[in-house]
């Protein structure tokens, strides 16, 4: 399914987005009739406007390797040996309070171009009003400071911190593990975005 477009009759042009277009996508550790293996968690936060604002219905879009570091894609060569319970995508749109929330597995690391990926989790923003996707990616690291990543060694140190999901035990739920990671879209303490 695609995007449908909308103008209003103020001639504002911006997306809508169907709830089938999310609904059923928030859980990318059952796929195809198997569970996935590795460390179940839940990832989830709020996406926020300048001022702290809640965003509602803004559609938060993931992708990301399995535990083993491999993702299930054609253009990973091994995508043979992904895991077959992990869906490796996963939509979720923000409630009135902005709120979004996944549960996955905590990716692998991995090789790529002779450089060492830390578990990361690529994210993908679309709402109404933005006048372009806005892309960037959660790390995980106990430490942030010490963690080495060819991507997260290309965002000014002073704002690397802010791509680092923060492990909750409060989010903990029936033994997965929880983490918390805002997206503030502007303003103070904006979240670093890459072009795509």
């Amino acid at each position: 399914m695609g995007l449908d477009m909308v103008t209003s009759p103020f001639g504002t042009i911006g997306p809508y987005f169907p709830y089938d277009f999310v609904d059923g996508c928030e859980d990318l550790t059952q796929c195809d009739g198997q569970t996935a293996r590795g460390c179940h968690i839940l990832v989830g936060g709020r996406v926020l406007e300048e001022g702290g604002r809640p965003t509602k219905n803004t559609i938060v879009e993931i992708w990301q390797a399995d535990a083993g570091g491999i993702f299930r894609h054609p253009l990973d060569p091994r995508c043979p040996q992904a895991d077959p319970g992990f869906s490796g995508w996963g939509r979720a749109r923000t409630d009135a309070q902005g709120n979004y929330r996944f549960r996955t597995v905590l990716p692998g690391s991995y090789s790529e171009d002779d450089t060492s990926r830390c578990p990361h989790i690529n994210v993908m923003i679309l709402a109404i009003g933005l006048t372009r996707r806005l892309v960037t990616t959660i790390f995980f690291g106990d430490e942030p400071a010490a963690v080495g990543d060819s991507v997260l060694n290309c965002v000014p140190e002073a704002t690397r911190s802010r791509l680092f999901a923060v492990r909750r035990p409060s989010l903990d739920t029936e033994g997965v593990v929880g983490y918390h990671f805002d997206l503030i879209l502007r303003g103070e303490n904006e979240t670093p975005f890459f072009l795509d």
